[in-house]
């Protein structure tokens, strides 16, 4: 149980972090150098925080789910400030 407790928060983490990151890139056009900024800054952060963690790089795609799903709310929530005014 523990270690799936861990494995949500590092998960949770992810999506955390990109979160501002997501919110940021909204405001780049599409393949600019900013959009690829801020889309790929977080990767060493989650990268160390899951090594640290002790788990293997079999449990990338799940830290790179939360971290895709924290660009796309950030993003969201810039488009409907933006939108709202």
């Amino acid at each position: 149980m523990h270690t799936f407790l861990m494995l949500l928060g590092l998960i949770f983490l992810a999506f955390a972090i990109n979160l501002p990151f997501g919110y940021l890139r909204q405001g780049y056009e599409k393949f600019s150098f900013g959009w690829y900024f801020y889309v790929h800054i977080s990767i060493p952060i989650i990268i160390y925080l899951r090594i640290k963690s002790g788990y293997s790089w079999k449990f990338i795609p799940l830290t790179l789910g939360g971290a895709f799903a924290g660009q796309l709310v950030g993003g969201l929530i810039q488009r409907r400030r933006q939108k709202n005014g």
